[in-house]
């Protein structure tokens, strides 16, 4: 579970100990180059340093308030896992086509 942070509203107050890795065509991880915790995922596009961020919400120190606003990869999520609600529960492939990449499987 991550929230969406936009490139231009994030503060990233020192780069030293981030390590980042393209992860496919179209996307890039980085994570703490000194204890390994995920920071942040980022729907790239291909272009190093750009996109919005996936933050995870285990790095915030409160995420209350917080409103699941959709579910993504829907059809590739273990059966144990169920999210009451109304909102937008998306497939791969349509997660995918959002970030204008085309899906394998679809």
């Amino acid at each position: 579970m991550a929230v969406t942070v936009h490139e231009n509203d994030i503060n990233i107050v020192s780069k030293t100990s981030i390590v980042s890795r393209r992860t496919s065509d179209w996307a890039s991880r980085s994570h703490c180059g000194s204890c390994g915790s995920p920071l942040w995922y980022r729907h790239d596009r291909g272009v190093d340093d750009s996109g919005d961020y996936e933050v995870p919400i285990g790095l915030l120190d409160d995420a209350d308030g917080l409103i699941l606003e959709r579910e993504i990869f829907i059809d590739r999520k273990p059966d144990c896992i169920s999210f009451v609600g109304d909102h937008p529960r998306l497939t791969e492939a349509e997660t995918l086509a959002i970030y204008g990449v085309e899906s394998d499987n679809a």
